[in-house]
């Protein structure tokens, strides 16, 4: 079928230059819907609406909703490649294929240290430490550690070490050192060159280069055995020997010990799986896989091509060659790339015969199974639902089961600092990815049904806003009046059949819109039981984060009471130094830098007539809640204020 551009639509089609760019295409309402690249953007954008062979409906379905298009002309096809994953990872459109989890993968990464530590993490930092990853299995990058642990004493403590901690003798030796898990480079008992050789062979074991680690550790055996060192020999035969364990457990791949990546995909419907086997020395030390999600519309050429890009955009370990199972329309663009990137030749190989093509093929049979595994999981979810959620749907006649609910509360104390929260379980279980904070904006006072409706709004224009699924089920902490306030808001905003009950706290009463008295469900239903959770997480996080906000107040009016401190320096003072007391232990040269020389002369003059002891568990009192209401940095981005107009506080949890 063939789709009729608009008149204003055909004036751009026969106007597209022959350069290589990135194309938008945007609905009636503006908004991007789908992002591609091409090396030549008249030829693809116009085949769009062109007479196809074949049907295909998914297709169809996009070009019918195409009512404009935006250009970006680039000077080659790499930055129209590069710019295309932008764009995709920022506007997110319905049509593009989507990385399951794209944010979740755990990396391996070695500190940028004089004494560098090795653990994993799910951030990455730019501070110039070493990244190893993503791994897509948990358990295969916890067996990584593991063997890492058994070759190399590394340390495992979290302190900051340099000369001068050091030489201060700040820390003490550890349990580790005494069970020969550590060198003690916390008291010098190792310097910093050996310590960093042996990370060196750490990066080694990281990248799968065990043949020449093995033999540079046999070296250092016998010249130490030479020396007479015999303990320290015997030391480097234990990870020689620990080191032969893991390469017994790795498959033998081809027989010239080159290094490799395989790549393959697997596709069906809108999913997909892209599998990555890593080849180092002729072994397969590392198997990742990608699942991918809205692939109904693309080929498999564009899902590799994607793949291609977002794998070797988060690794550092880029092999001379890699295989694929089929020509890519930009594969020397991305060959490009990636030489330039690895600042090593990179080529593309499409095997025929041989060990290649064994190796492709098992890596599609692994993509084929995890693709299944997917797709039956997906059922699996579907058929069996928990008791509650069964017993809910049957005790409030919901047209379909409340798999995802979403429960709001509103707290306050004394009237001031209302705030509010909104939790979300799925399948009866917490989505803490999903939880939100609200600040309450536009209520003064106490006026829960106010704030209850300020909420509801801008949750749900939100979602409207950018087309996303709403819950089967929303809860309202509190009685008829908090629920006639909810569905007050949810009208206005066309959702006349979203499902809403109220759940009153004094006798756990449930109340369903246009009903006077409460729903008839048993004190013992695990459905009733299921509602009580969600309230009690709901009012739990509300609370937390109402606590979070007065402590913040508190501190920042102790440092107000400062002659020349306002809100905005009390603030800057807290982000910088982290609580009062360091502020209080802070030099005149360090307060300088963040307030002048001015504000921090009458600091100093204000904590020094602080010597009394009443003061002093005063500060440490102060200290103690700084602490509290600063989390760690990887809580931290838990408790950012997202970008947008709503300042929606999106609380990220493992559920």
């Amino acid at each position: 079928m063939t789709v009729k551009p608009t008149d204003e639509l055909q004036v751009k089609l026969d106007n597209l230059p022959r350069s290589p760019g990135v194309y938008q295409f945007k609905n009636a309402d503006g908004s991007i819907i789908y992002v591609g690249k091409a090396k030549n953007l008249r030829n693809r954008v116009r085949s769009y609406f062109q007479e196809k062979g074949s049907y295909d409906p998914k297709r169809d379905i996009l070009v019918a909703k195409i009512a404009d298009l935006e250009l970006v002309v680039t000077d080659s096809e790499v930055e129209a490649l590069l710019l295309e994953n932008n764009l995709i990872k920022e506007h997110s459109p319905r049509y593009n294929i989507r990385l399951k989890d794209d944010k979740s993968y755990p990396y391996i990464v070695i500190t940028d240290e004089s004494f560098p530590r090795v653990f994993p993490t799910r951030r990455i930092i730019r501070d110039g430490s070493l990244y190893y990853g993503p791994y897509t299995d948990v358990k295969a990058m916890h067996l990584m550690l593991r063997t890492i642990r058994s070759i190399f004493p590394i340390r495992s403590c979290d302190y900051r070490l340099d000369d001068e901690t050091i030489a201060a003798g700040k820390v003490k030796l550890c349990l580790d050192y005494h069970i020969k898990k550590c060198q003690g480079p916390c008291e010098g008992l190792v310097d910093a060159a050996t310590y960093r050789n042996m990370i060196a062979q750490v990066e080694q074991l990281l990248k799968g280069k065990t043949r020449g680690l093995y033999k540079q550790l046999e070296i250092e055996m016998e010249q130490q055995a030479e020396a007479l060192e015999f303990e320290r020999a015997a030391e480097i035969r234990n990870r020689l020997q620990a080191l032969n364990t893991y390469q017994e457990k790795q498959k033998v791949a081809a027989s010239d010990f080159k290094d490799r990546d395989i790549i393959a995909l697997e596709k069906d419907a809108g999913d997909a799986v892209g599998v990555v086997f890593r080849v180092r020395d002729g072994k397969i030390v590392g198997k990742q896989h990608f699942p991918f999600t809205g692939a109904e519309i693309e080929q498999e050429e564009v899902i590799l091509e994607h793949l291609l890009h977002r794998y070797y955009t988060k690794t550092m370990d880029i092999p001379p060659e890699i295989v694929l199972p089929t020509e890519l329309e930009a594969s020397v663009a991305l060959q490009d790339w990636l030489t330039d990137k690895a600042q090593i030749k990179v080529a593309f190989t499409i095997p025929r015969i041989g060990d290649k093509l064994k190796l492709l093929n098992m890596c599609r049979a692994n993509a084929g199974y995890l693709l299944k595994e997917i797709q039956l999981q997906r059922l699996k979810a579907v058929d069996t639902l928990p008791k509650a959620i069964e017993m809910l749907q049957e005790h409030l006649h919901l047209p379909e089961a409340p798999r995802r609910i979403e429960c709001f509360d509103i707290s306050h104390l004394q009237g001031a600092e209302t705030v509010a929260s909104m939790v979300s379980f799925l399948d009866g279980k917490p989505r803490k990815s999903e939880y939100r904070k609200y600040s309450i904006r536009s209520v003064e006072g106490v006026d829960d049904f106010a704030s209850m409706r300020e909420v509801i709004e801008r949750r749900y224009t939100r979602l409207l806003d950018e087309e996303r699924p709403l819950p089967d089920l929303i809860v309202i902490d509190g009685g008829k009046g908090q629920l006639s306030s909810a569905v007050e808001v949810l009208q206005s905003l066309g959702l006349h059949q979203q499902p809403v009950i109220g759940l009153a706290k004094r006798l756990e009463e449930v109340f369903v819109p246009g009903e006077s008295l409460p729903m008839n469900i048993p004190k013992t239903s695990p459905g009733l039981k299921l509602l009580q959770r969600l309230r009690d997480e709901a009012h739990r996080f509300a609370i937390t984060f109402h606590r979070e906000k007065h402590q913040k107040a508190t501190l920042q009016s102790e440092l107000e009471a400062i002659d020349g401190v306002g809100p905005k320096r009390a603030q800057s003072l807290l982000t910088t130094f982290g609580s009062v007391k360091a502020v209080m232990q802070a030099s005149a040269e360090q307060l300088a830098g963040c307030v002048g020389w001015s504000t921090a002369r009458a600091v100093r003059e204000y904590f020094a007539g602080d010597t009394a002891s009443g003061d002093a568990d005063r500060e440490d009192s102060a200290d103690q809640v700084g602490r509290s209401a600063t989390p760690e940095p990887d809580t931290a981005a838990a408790n950012d204020v997202s970008p947008d107009t709503e300042s929606e506080h999106s609380a990220q949890g493992s559920s």
